[in-house]
């Protein structure tokens, strides 16, 4: 039986190079792509892959958000994060979210192989470069921050600074969450509170810092 896979990574020609390179294994099929971390949750749910293969830095809905939506909706699917960031903080946050695998988008294609059929076995893939950092991080007795976004905000109050940096207007925000323009204003309200930051672009600066978006969406 053929492991299932959803490709989830805003750059098409990631997603084209990925998609190559797996089909060439015959116990390995891609089912279907998303460009934003809010279709890789539809397609999670729609499709029911084996396997989300996703980045982290995605718009509309980072990586990390995905994968807590996809493990509280479809906890049947295995999440492997593929990221440029070997920061022990997205580890904690992708782990934390329910991922069951965590490699860098610089390793070899061999291991990416490896990772899925690891993750696919129920489990856990952890790139060697990222334990690495880990356990010093670990060994060296300072525990990841956990003033973070991921603990300061809530999840609906994460989408609104991740749409808000990434140029939305409230009325998009509103439209694209399914709220009125109202509960929006109050979410940014509530964030400027939390975050002892009232303006837009230093809010921006903070989610690109903690990861919710990059430069690069």
């Amino acid at each position: 039986m053929k492991i299932k896979i959803l490709l989830a990574d805003d750059h098409k020609i990631v997603r084209d190079g990925l998609r190559a390179l797996i089909e060439k294994y015959p116990d390995m099929q891609v089912v279907a792509e998303a460009a934003d971390g809010r279709n890789a949750v539809r397609l999670a749910k729609e499709l029911s892959p084996d396997i989300a293969i996703m980045d982290i830095s995605m718009p509309d809905l980072n990586g990390i958000e995905a994968a807590r939506q996809i493990s509280a909706e479809a906890p049947h699917v295995k999440i492997l994060t593929l990221s440029m960031h070997s920061d022990a903080r997205y580890v904690k946050h992708l782990f934390t979210a329910g991922a069951s695998g965590y490699l860098l988008k610089e390793c070899a294609f061999d291991e990416l192989v490896n990772a899925i059929r690891t993750v696919a076995a129920n489990q856990v893939y952890l790139s060697p470069r990222v334990t690495h950092v880990v356990l010093t991080e670990y060994l060296s007795r300072q525990p990841i921050a956990e003033a973070s976004v991921f603990s300061v905000l809530t999840a609906r109050e994460r989408e609104v600074l991740q749409l808000m940096a990434e140029g939305k207007t409230t009325k998009e925000i509103a439209y694209s969450l399914n709220l009125s323009v109202k509960t929006v204003e109050a979410h940014r309200q509530k964030i400027m509170e939390k975050s002892n930051i009232h303006s837009i672009a230093e809010l921006t600066k903070y989610a690109i810092r903690e990861g919710l978006t990059s430069l690069e969406s």
